[in-house]
């Protein structure tokens, strides 16, 4: 059967999300490919504005609010919420009628390697979907200015569907393994990337500092969370004349000479990363094994 032909009521559901909000290119570019292969039924629902770098924080103590968006092909909602609130969301039925059997994050402007990981909001997203059960992936773009297009992004959709196809059979199998979702970066050449690399999440951070400024233009825009662009502006209201405006500044590029997701990103692969919710540290049970007891056995500070 041709996909043309394929009832819609059959195929499967995947539902958009991003950090950047629901007007980014690299959300528009991911829903027209999806859509072009006429295999899935596309929902998108994604924050109304930049959320970029915001992990996963939710709106707990008051509404969000949800306005219908007009994206051909789909139904789709901008939400003022967070990335976590969206994937939530639009996983709950409360907003779409059914659940959806994918959701996928991105295309984010910048990659989420490493550390960066914990900060991104485009892996909250699909992570977001991880906690509640429902298959998901995370894509980002290295975008760096001067050398990447618009068109970049689209290439990173079609590189990233015969994943998204893969991974939906297997999970209809019951063969795809529930205990991860995956992390996928693409490198800036995308057009000439070298294949497909399963990697390990790295240590790789920009080391972030802070300035003086005089007024909130002189503020980044968070890329991601890899790179800052200086020409943006950032919100600040401050009322009290006497307080004073710190905006943050890459201080220095990452480093990871390990065999992991950022080194390969480098190297121009499409790097896929399995990433799951709990945060284990390594290499510290024995220590503390040994440590912690003796610790309740000291007088505390008050007694001295």
């Amino acid at each position: 059967m041709e996909a043309s032909t394929i009832d819609s009521d059959s195929r499967p559901t995947i539902m958009v999300t991003n950090d950047d909000g629901i007007d980014a290119p690299g959300l528009r570019s991911l829903v027209r490919v999806l859509i072009s292969t006429q295999l899935y039924n596309v929902q998108v629902c994604a924050p109304d504005s930049e959320k970029s770098a915001v992990s996963q924080s939710i709106t707990w103590l008051h509404p969000v609010s949800v306005k219908r968006v007009a994206i051909e092909g789909t139904t789709s909602y901008a939400v003022s919420g967070t990335p976590a609130d969206c994937a939530s969301l639009g996983i709950s039925k409360a907003l779409f009628p059914t659940i959806p059997d994918m959701v996928v994050s991105g295309i984010n402007m910048g990659s989420n390697c490493g550390y960066h990981v914990v900060y991104s909001g485009t892996v909250a997203g699909a992570r977001e979907a991880f906690f509640n059960g429902i298959p998901s992936i995370s894509l980002s773009y290295e975008w760096v200015g001067g050398r990447s297009s618009i068109e970049d992004y689209t290439l990173a959709a079609e590189a990233c569907l015969p994943i998204i196809s893969a991974m939906l059979a297997d999970v209809k199998a019951q063969t795809f393994p529930r205990s991860c979702f995956l992390n996928i970066d693409f490198p800036t050449d995308i057009a000439s990337h070298r294949g497909y690399k399963l990697t390990k999440q790295g240590r790789s951070i920009y080391k972030m500092g802070w300035r003086r400024v005089t007024s909130d233009s002189q503020g980044g825009k968070m890329l991601s969370t890899m790179t800052m662009e200086a020409a943006s502006s950032v919100e600040c209201n401050m009322s009290n004349e006497s307080s004073e405006l710190f905006a943050r500044q890459v201080i220095g590029a990452p480093v990871d000479d390990e065999d992991t997701d950022f080194k390969y990103l480098r190297e121009g692969y499409i790097t896929v990363t399995p990433l799951a919710a709990l945060s284990r540290a390594e290499n510290c049970e024995k220590f503390l094994e040994a440590w912690l007891p003796g610790v309740v056995a000291r007088p505390s500070p008050s007694a001295l």
